[in-house]
C-alpha cells in the first residue's frame, strides 16, 4: 500500500446563512473551531439540521461543514444533471480526493482548518428542488449496498481560513473510527 499522504485542492467554498440549497459559492470561509462554518446556518454548537434538531434539539452539531467531491459533477453531467458548487449544499469542493471513500475519523487539513470526517451525508429530496433526478443519481441502491456520492460530513477540530486553490492533505485517523450507521444520518 502507498504510504505517501493523499493531496488535493480546493475547488470552491461555499455558505448561506439561510436553510436550503444551494449554497452560493464565495471567496473564502473561515472555519471555526466547534462551531462550523462562519456565516452558514449550520453553524452552531447543536445540530442545525432541520430534520434533525426536531428530532434531539440538544444533539451536538458534527455536522458543521460538508465536503463533496468535485469529481461527482462530470459523473452527473454525463446523466444529463449539471450542476457546479453549492449546488448539493456543500461548504467545500474538493478535487484529487475521493472524499466518499474517506473515513469517519479521518483528519484533513484544508487551508489552514484542520477537520475531521464524522458521517457519510444521506441526501435528502431537497437536492430534487436542484434537479428532479439528482436524489437518484447520488444515492444508488444496488442489491447488496447502497452508494452514497453526496459527500461527508466534518467537524473543525482546528479553526482556518479557506479558499479556492487552497491544498488539502488527508491526515491518518488519530483514533480507531465507528462504522458509518445510515439509522443516525440524515440528510
Amino acid at each position: 500500500m502507498d504510504s505517501r499522504p493523499l493531496k488535493g485542492k480546493v475547488v470552491a467554498v461555499c455558505r448561506n446563512p439561510e436553510p436550503g440549497l444551494p449554497k452560493p459559492i464565495v471567496d473564502a470561509i473561515n472555519l471555526i473551531e466547534n462551531w462550523g462554518v462562519e456565516g452558514d446556518y449550520h453553524a452552531g454548537s447543536l445540530v442545525r439540521h432541520r430534520y434533525l434538531a426536531k428530532k434531539d434539539p440538544d444533539r451536538p452539531n458534527l455536522r458543521q461543514a460538508l465536503l463533496v467531491d468535485a469529481a461527482v459533477f462530470a459523473e452527473l453531467a454525463q446523466q444529463g444533471i449539471h450542476i457546479g458548487p453549492g449546488m448539493m449544499g456543500e461548504n467545500i469542493d474538493l478535487e484529487g480526493i475521493d472524499v466518499m471513500q474517506l473515513v469517519e475519523g479521518t483528519h484533513l487539513a484544508i487551508g489552514s482548518a484542520i477537520v475531521e470526517v464524522t458521517e457519510r451525508r444521506n441526501p435528502c429530496y431537497q437536492l430534487n428542488g436542484i434537479d428532479p433526478r439528482l436524489l437518484k443519481a447520488v444515492v444508488k441502491k444496488m442489491p447488496e449496498q447502497i452508494i452514497f456520492k453526496a459527500g461527508m460530513m466534518t467537524r473543525i477540530l482546528q479553526s482556518g481560513l479557506v479558499r479556492a486553490g487552497d491544498l488539502v492533505e488527508v491526515l491518518a485517523p488519530v483514533e480507531p473510527f465507528t462504522a458509518w450507521d445510515p439509522e443516525r444520518s440524515e440528510g
